[in-house]
């Protein structure tokens, strides 16, 4: 099997929506029906499409994040997750080129800032709806816009017919970009979405059969061993591995992780970095009334849909009262946006009803009043927290349409944007419990 220099492609657009997603999953899976050894990764901080990458890739998929990881702990992850692969598939964010408004830590966050970093070649998906020869004009800027990455070839996606494709061809041609296929207009490919992106791959009961359908649509339309001829080994950077992991530290030694529907926003990178340092994950199901680990010293609630499962979260008698139990005892425990809002006092459903949480924390928040809450994070952290130290800076991402109606505890995050600016998220803190918006990616010791 393999190098341990991992080589990889990333899979990119000029724009969201063009098939990225689609393009990938069926690629990962043909790829392993073929018995190739495929380690999946996501640019960006999506934690949706992670869930898919792995059923479909039989493998945990990560995020590569250049806004928010250094280039060490990229590299890092890189190589110590990939190496024993034959290839690397790269999901890219947005457009090709499209990131944060002001750099980042390693870039702005982009699929192209990426792809020069790994030194990874673009696969570029091209939705040509309502196109013909424009389509080699777009991928052209694509090629030429940046010299230090390289697109190998283009997947055509949305092709109404083989006239259709017969007039696209030969422009691509010209311009010497290879096409190493094309995919027809089928309705059936498409996944079902919600309002953070795709529905979660563990509410889609076929996902297997709808996986195999995409691989078969890859198989037939997609020249597989051009696609595997264009990867590349990783470029050395010449940066040291990172000494003290991605900077959030396990928030303690035995960690009761809520995990289900409703919980399903972890970012793998950041357990996988936990159980490098020693801590011990216990997953639990507060959709199942299950109760943290009693024995464990830290509580962790991710984000997810809590507002579609409000009703049962707050009937969930024996996680609630374990969690307001182990909170008296000093326990640390830590909300992550709809984790956030568990440990506050109430939730407002679509509907306008509300249903009590935990009342850990006083925040009252809504889904009655939806208001879109987006984009990278840079937070100061005002107290020792499951987070790190006071001072202490974290990198994350906000993702949301809750509306806050109250919220009166000591605020836990001095928060600003990409660019700078200070922003009112503020999170929130109560003894050894807290909670923010933020989904974080990584941090930097005080």
């Amino acid at each position: 099997m393999t190098a341990t220099v991992p080589r990889g492609i990333i899979i990119a657009a000029p724009r969201s929506g063009a098939g990225k997603t689609t393009v990938t999953l069926g690629l990962l899976r043909a790829l392993v029906r073929r018995g190739t050894h495929v380690q999946p990764f996501k640019c960006g901080p999506d934690y949706i499409d992670l869930a898919f990458h792995t059923v479909a890739a039989q493998r945990t998929s990560y995020n590569l994040d250049g806004w928010a990881m250094s280039v060490p702990q990229l590299m890092e992850l890189v190589g110590g997750v990939a190496a024993d692969a034959d290839l690397a598939v790269v999901e890219g964010v947005m457009g090709l080129f499209d990131g944060a408004p002001q750099p980042g830590r390693s870039g702005r966050g982009s699929a192209a800032d990426l792809a020069a970093l790994l030194g990874w070649p673009v696969v570029l998906v091209l939705d040509v709806s309502g196109q013909t020869e424009t389509a080699a004009a777009v991928a052209l800027g694509c090629a030429r816009f940046r010299d230090d990455i390289a697109v190998a070839g283009v997947i055509l996606n949305r092709v109404a017919s083989e006239r259709h494709r017969a007039l696209i061809e030969p422009a691509l041609a010209t311009v010497g970009i290879k096409v190493l296929g094309a995919l027809p207009r089928d309705q059936q490919l498409s996944l079902p979405e919600r309002h953070l992106g795709l529905v979660q791959a563990q509410e889609i009961t076929a996902i297997e059969a709808h996986l195999d359908r995409l691989a078969a649509s890859i198989s037939a339309s997609v020249e597989l061993d051009e696609v595997l001829a264009c990867a590349r080994p990783v470029r050395a950077t010449g940066h040291p591995a990172p000494t003290s992991g991605f900077g959030i530290r396990p928030p303690g030694q035995r960690i009761a992780l809520a995990s289900d529907a409703a919980f399903s926003f972890s970012y793998p990178h950041l357990l996988r970095q936990w159980r490098a340092e020693g801590a011990e994950i216990v997953p639990f199901s507060p959709l199942n009334d299950e109760a943290p680990d009693p024995a464990a010293d830290a509580v962790w609630l991710p984000g997810g849909y809590p507002e579609l499962h409000a009703g049962r979260l707050a009937s969930a008698s024996s996680f609630l009262g374990s969690l307001r139990a182990m909170a008296a005892r000093g326990v640390a425990i830590h909300g992550e946006c709809g984790g956030y809002m568990t440990l506050g006092t109430g939730l407002e459903d679509a509907g306008g009803t509300r249903h009590a949480m935990a009342g850990l924390l006083s925040l009252e928040t809504s889904f009655a009043r939806r208001r879109l809450h987006l984009g990278y994070r840079r937070a100061t952290l005002l107290a020792d927290c499951s987070l790190g130290r006071k001072g202490a800076c974290v990198h994350g991402h906000e993702f949301h349409y809750a509306t806050i109606l109250s919220e009166a505890d000591d605020p836990l995050i001095d928060c600003r944007d990409a660019a700078g600016r200070a922003i009112a998220e503020r999170g929130a803190r109560r003894t050894t419990v807290t909670g923010s918006f933020l989904h974080v990616l990584s941090g930097e010791d005080a």
